[in-house]
């Protein structure tokens, strides 16, 4: 039951896979069982026998996870060529996807031991992203495709670039409870241009913002011109 629970959290997230049994076929599913071995053996303190498991499901999958690794619940690598550190802790409902490197740096302003980073349920990471030393990413948060993330990530937040920087994104992309590939396939995010990117964004903000002060501005007057009339209203009326 729970891997048939898991396939289907895989389908889900892929719309590649015509049934369960394709998934079965997917590098990251069987990344993933060998590491499932070598962590057991990893906490039974056979580190000889957890590196052997490591590195034979990394010849047939071109998947390298440490067997130190943490991992919780449908957890999905799509396609492969990824790595994940010793340290690295990862929640559930992660989803990564090819050329992603979980990696570590030296600890010396981080906590001690811990030398690669923690992803929190619901976050994905792009193609190509590298996500560097004892860094939290946040729930639901996603990483852009070739971003390299170096700090921590607020969840929610949509990150790319080189160093990565949080980028605005529509409420209506925000909201969805799953995006393909971590960000939306319309945006740039080449990191030239992400600063002019950024700014037309905010631009495009402030905009909307005007015209909506400026509609407030117009119905108050409207409202302030309908009002009940003074004497001097009625003097000047007389006047004129």
């Amino acid at each position: 039951m729970g891997l048939i629970t898991y396939l289907n959290s895989v389908k889900a997230r892929d719309p590649a896979p015509r049934s369960r049994r394709e998934i079965l076929l997917y590098p990251g599913v069987w990344a993933l069982g060998f590491h499932k071995i070598a962590h057991r053996l990893f906490r039974a303190r056979f580190y000889f026998l957890a590196r052997a498991v490591n590195h034979f499901a990394r010849f047939l999958t071109a998947i390298d996870i440490h067997p130190g690794a943490k991992i919780g619940k449908n957890f999905f690598i799509d396609h492969g060529f990824t790595v994940i550190g010793e340290t690295a802790e990862i929640g559930d409902n992660v989803t990564i996807y090819q050329c992603v490197t979980l990696g570590g740096t030296d600890p010396a302003n981080g906590i001690a031991g811990k030398r690669h980073p923690t992803i929190l349920d619901g976050a994905i990471l792009g193609s190509g992203c590298q996500v560097l030393g004892p860094v939290i990413v946040g729930e639901r948060a996603r990483i852009g495709a070739n971003a390299v993330v170096t700090r921590d990530v607020p969840a929610g937040a949509v990150m790319t670039g080189i160093p990565a920087k949080p980028m605005l994104v529509d409420a209506k992309e925000y909201q969805k409870e799953f995006v393909p590939y971590g960000t939306p396939c319309r945006d740039c995010y080449d990191p030239q241009t992400q600063k002019l990117e950024i700014l037309q964004c905010e631009v495009e903000q402030l905009r909307k913002r005007l015209a909506e002060l400026v509609a407030e501005r117009d119905v108050e007057t409207m409202g302030e011109d309908d009002g009940p009339s003074t004497p001097n209203d009625r003097r000047s009326r007389t006047r004129a």
